[in-house]
């Protein structure tokens, strides 16, 4: 039987950034999570657009945005 290929331990393996960000705007709201991780993405204007297209080119701050979302879950 062969084994399935992937990151079976990684928790954030099949998860979507845009879902992490959805859950995080609903668990804390723009403010917090400017709070949390201080980028201007979530400052100004804040929209999920703006944040994954930021945090898509961004590998520092896409860390800090899942380990939010990993503490909240």
């Amino acid at each position: 039987m062969e084994e399935k290929k992937g990151q079976p331990n990684n928790p954030l393996h099949g998860v979507k950034l845009a879902d992490i960000l959805e859950f995080l705007v609903e668990k804390y709201g723009w403010k917090e999570m400017s709070l949390q991780v201080d980028i201007n993405c979530f400052k100004k204007d804040p929209s999920i657009k703006s944040s994954l297209k930021f945090l898509r080119r961004t590998p520092w701050a896409r860390e800090k945005v899942e380990y939010l979302y990993l503490q909240s879950i």
